[in-house]
């Protein structure tokens, strides 16, 4: 062979195919993204509805996109010398939580359509809603440190715009600055962990870190482990792990509604699937690093979760945005039980993580649409205000209760119930029976809560109240009706079928 032949062969391996359906989920968020900032600049102001409708479309298109994909063995963006080290990879764990965060996308971009017409910057808002929810669709599928924490900024930069998108309301630009100032921290924290497994493995591909962290040398093992440590709290913050946890209730009160929403499920994915990466995938040899460390954090934070919900005044304004918010870090707490599972057990325990995490979205989406219904009528949205509503949306209180119970574990929320049972077991397996106890203590405090607020619901108004005919008054704008409907419709279907999310739980996702 020619030197010339040869030099042309060796280029031709350095050329990488592109698996274009493989990265087609998130690649048609963020070009609809685009798509959405270009046609804002030509769509007349009183047509800008179709922007919304546009953003759904791209949403929806990114969840069919999901379908060619089912079987989880499509990988692309690999090295050339280890043709198994791949920095994009569509397998099972990716497409569920893809399904995850495009779904929880699609339903707060129907939450989200009255708003922008009424308050917000439509274009703005649909360009950073998409931009986040492509972020979000890419970490599940990143198998390298860089594209994680690349995938992790897209998902996060945007949602710091979006709560501060209220223009004029200083509520709204403190619960954005408290947000970006603690996440910015966080982020640096973890990427000078990755700069010490970098520096301790050589690599950044997950795989091949979990391979070669075993040889690190005996004179970088304590820079490694600092490595280990440093990197989680990045997806700690994301979570909303105690003490990564004093920027919640402010950005959830601050924000939007729909934006909270938002971030209640997306964010909170985009973090126990970035945990779950680079403690289980990358990291399995250091588990005596991250196992303890995740099973105190999963404590922590149910339990600073579950009391600071229960001390939630329903007179005080915005208590039930609030309390949706600690409930939110207490439900954390319950995500990371499994992934800490992981570390004295086997990897499967995820799943557990997963189904839980499948349920929670649709449930806790659906109450955050009741409380933007209610919000339509009384901004103020304390507890009190949802004393009645049976008697004037019966409907939409039924389901309002059936979400809280769900939350709560209770019949007939029966996946709620069955996720929390999934849950214990997985503790329960893994030998942490002081675990297991603190987490019935806390499932038992968060029932106080959740059936106080659904006895709310059913009490007659109190005398002397406009509540009624104020509510009875106000109509339900479609989009948030559908979105009640699409949650209650899911919930019901999972508690009849629990085993289309539970059969995960007992699956090998990777």
């Amino acid at each position: 062979m020619t030197a010339a032949a040869a030099s042309t062969a060796n280029t031709a391996q350095l050329v990488q195919s592109v698996d274009w359906a493989a990265i087609a989920p998130p690649t048609i968020a963020a070009v609809t993204g685009l798509a959405v900032l270009v046609a804002d600049l030509f769509v007349p102001k009183d047509r800008r509805r179709l922007l919304g409708w546009l953003s759904i479309a791209g949403l929806a298109a990114a969840l069919v996109a999901l379908a060619p994909l089912r079987k989880g063995d499509r990988s692309t963006f690999c090295l050339t010398t280890e043709p198994d080290a791949c920095s994009y990879t569509a397998d099972h764990f990716t497409l569920v939580i893809q399904l995850l965060v495009l779904g929880g996308a699609l339903l707060t971009a129907l939450l989200s359509l009255t708003e922008t017409e009424e308050k917000l910057p439509a274009g703005e808002f649909w360009f950073l809603l998409l931009s986040s929810a492509a972020g979000a669709a890419l970490l599940p599928a990143s198998r390298d440190l860089a594209t994680l924490i690349v995938a992790l900024e897209v998902a996060s930069l945007p949602a710091f715009a979006l709560v501060g998108l209220k223009r004029g309301d200083r509520m709204s630009g403190e619960a954005a600055l408290k947000f970006f100032l603690s996440s910015v921290t966080a982020t640096a924290v973890s990427l000078l962990g990755v700069s010490f497994v970098y520096a301790s493995t050589g690599t950044l591909h997950l795989t091949e870190i979990a391979q070669g962290i075993d040889d690190t040398p005996a004179q970088l093992a304590t820079l490694a482990k600092a490595g280990v440590a440093l990197t989680l709290v990045g997806f700690a913050f994301k979570t909303a792990a105690v003490p990564f946890h004093f920027w919640v209730p402010d950005t959830y009160v601050g924000a939007p509604l729909p934006v909270a929403a938002f971030l209640s499920v997306v964010g909170k994915a985009v973090g126990f699937t970035g945990l779950i990466l680079v403690t289980v995938v990358a990291f399995p040899s250091y588990a005596d690093v991250w196992g303890p460390a995740l099973s105190v954090l999963a404590a922590l934070t149910m339990t600073v979760g579950n009391v600071a919900a229960l001390r939630q005044v329903s007179t005080r304004a915005w208590s039930a945005v609030r309390l949706l918010a600690w409930s939110s870090v207490a439900q954390a707490g319950y995500l990371l039980v499994p992934i800490a599972a992981a570390a004295y057990s086997s990897n499967d325990q995820i799943g557990a993580t997963v189904s839980y995490a499948l349920m929670y979205a649709v449930v806790n989406l659906g109450a955050f649409a009741v409380a933007a219904l209610v919000a339509r009528t009384r901004p103020l949205n304390r507890i009190s205000d949802y004393r009645g509503l049976y008697a004037t949306r019966p409907v939409t209180a039924l389901a309002m209760g059936f979400f809280l119970l769900c939350l709560a574990g209770l019949p007939p929320g029966i996946i709620g119930l069955f996720a929390k049972v999934t849950v214990f077991q997985s503790v329960v397996d893994a030998g942490l029976g002081w675990l297991a106890v603190v987490m019935g203590v806390n499932v038992v405090i968060g029932l106080y809560y959740y059936l106080q607020w659904t006895a709310v619901l059913f009490r007659a108004p109190e005398a002397g109240t406009k509540t009624e005919a104020v509510v009875a008054r106000a109509a339900a704008p479609a989009p948030i009706t559908l979105a009640i409907g699409l949650t209650a419709f899911a919930g019901v279907l999972l508690s009849g079928y629990p085993q289309l999310v539970l059969r995960f739980a007992a699956s090998t996702l990777f």
